[in-house]
C-alpha cells in the first residue's frame, strides 16, 4: 500500500493520503504518506481529517434504516407520509407517482435535482425540501438508475421529522457517540481545523491548492449552511473505519448492536435488478452503497458482494464480507475525470487486498 501511495505522489496524482486496512477485530494497516499541506511543507499525519464528500450517503441510509429497525418507518412507505409537499410528482406522462424511501436509497427515484444557489441559500434541511417540490419526475421510479443527491437528501429531512431530532443530533447521539468517531461531523471546531487535509487539482502535473467545492468559499467551520446527507461530513479514516467495521460485524462493534444484522444484509444486497448502474461496470446498487456485483477493472481485486461509497475528492470504503476486509482511502483531489474508477483507487485496492493475506 505504502508504494502505491507514493508512487501516486511522486506522479504528482496526489499530494498525500491516508490508508486503513482493517478485519472485524483489529487494525492491520494505518499509514499517512506524502503531505497534508503542500505549501506549509506540512507532512500527512494518521489522524488528518478529510472532506469525505458522497461516502456521508451510507450514514445517511444507515440512520433511515435504524429508524426501521425500531418499527418508526419503513423503506417501503411513500415518501409523501412524512414529507407531504413531495407527494404530489408526477411522471413524465402526467400520471401520479408512487415514490418510496427505497427509490430513493437506490437512486431509482428520478427525483429532480436543486440549483447551486438554491443549496446556497439553505440554512436547514426544512429549507430544502421545497426546491424539489411539484416538480416532474425523470422517469417512472424504479424504471431507471439515475445518481441523485435530492433524494438522499430526502431521506436526511425524513429523518429529522420521524426522530424529532435535527440530522446531526440523529448521526451524532446515534452512530458517532456509540461507534467512537470523534472527529466526524459537518462542521469542524476550531480544533480540528489544523488537521484539515488541504484539496488539491491536477494541471499539468502540477498540484493547485482549491477551496472545498460545497463549501462555497465559507469555513469548515461555518455553521450557518445546511447539514448535507448527500455529502457534508469531515471524518478520519480511522473514524469511517469504525462505522465500517460495525458493517462488516452485522451491525455491532465492541459490543453494541446499532443495526439488525438482517437490515445490514438488506442494505449490502443488489437491490436494483437488473438495472444499469454507476460508476464502473459490474456494479448493482444496495440502499445507500454501491455494491461490486462481478469484480473487473477498479474493483478486479474485491469479493463478489464487496459494498461500499466513493468520494468526489477521491475517498473511497469499501467492506469486503468473503474476505472480511474494510478497506479506506483518504486523499483530497478535486479533478479525477472518474474518482471511482481513479488509478490513484485501484492501486490503493490492489495492493490493499494483499494486506494481512
Amino acid at each position: 500500500v505504502s508504494a502505491a501511495m507514493q508512487e501516486a505522489i511522486a506522479c504528482r496524482e496526489i499530494a498525500g493520503a491516508v490508508t486503513l486496512v482493517a478485519t472485524p477485530d483489529d487494525i492491520l494497516h494505518l499509514e499517512a504518506t506524502g503531505q497534508a499541506d503542500i505549501a506549509a511543507v506540512k507532512p500527512m499525519e494518521t489522524d488528518a481529517i478529510f472532506w469525505i464528500a458522497s461516502m456521508t450517503k451510507p450514514l445517511t441510509a444507515a440512520a433511515i434504516l435504524m429508524l426501521q429497525d425500531e418499527g418508526k418507518l419503513s423503506v417501503d412507505d411513500p415518501v409523501g407520509k412524512y414529507l407531504p409537499e413531495l407527494a404530489t410528482f408526477k411522471t413524465p406522462d402526467g400520471q401520479a407517482a408512487r415514490l418510496t424511501l427505497r427509490h430513493l436509497l437506490t437512486h431509482t427515484s428520478g427525483m429532480p435535482e436543486a440549483t447551486r444557489e438554491q443549496y446556497r441559500s439553505a440554512r436547514s434541511l426544512a429549507e430544502v425540501i421545497p426546491f424539489y417540490a411539484n416538480r416532474t419526475l425523470a422517469f417512472v421510479p424504479g424504471t431507471e438508475w439515475r445518481y441523485c443527491q435530492s433524494g438522499i437528501n430526502t431521506l436526511g429531512r425524513i429523518v429529522e421529522v420521524v426522530s424529532g431530532r435535527t440530522f446531526p443530533e440523529f448521526l451524532q447521539q446515534r452512530l458517532f457517540d456509540p461507534l467512537g468517531m470523534r472527529d466526524t461531523g459537518f462542521y469542524l471546531t476550531d480544533a480540528q481545523l489544523p488537521r484539515l487535509a488541504r484539496s488539491y487539482q491536477s494541471n499539468g502535473g502540477v498540484l493547485q491548492e482549491v477551496p472545498i467545492a460545497f463549501l462555497n468559499g465559507a469555513s469548515p467551520a461555518f455553521r450557518d449552511r445546511y447539514p448535507a446527507p448527500n455529502g457534508g461530513l469531515f471524518s478520519t479514516a480511522s473514524d469511517y473505519a469504525r462505522f465500517c467495521r460495525m458493517l462488516l460485524n452485522h451491525g455491532a462493534l465492541d459490543g453494541r448492536q446499532l443495526l439488525k444484522p438482517g437490515t445490514v444484509a438488506l442494505m449490502s444486497r443488489v437491490s436494483t435488478g437488473d438495472l444499469k448502474t454507476g460508476f464502473t461496470e459490474g456494479n448493482g446498487w444496495g440502499l445507500g452503497v454501491c455494491v461490486v456485483r462481478e469484480p473487473e477493472g477498479v474493483t478486479a481485486a474485491l469479493s463478489p458482494g464487496t459494498f461500499g461509497h466513493g468520494g468526489a475528492y477521491g475517498t473511497q470504503a469499501w467492506i469486503d464480507p468473503v474476505k472480511e476486509r474494510v478497506y479506506v482511502l483518504m486523499v483530497q483531489r478535486s479533478n479525477f475525470p472518474n474518482s471511482d474508477a481513479s488509478d490513484v483507487r485501484g492501486a490503493f485496492q490492489e495492493a490493499a487486498s494483499q494486506q494481512g493475506q
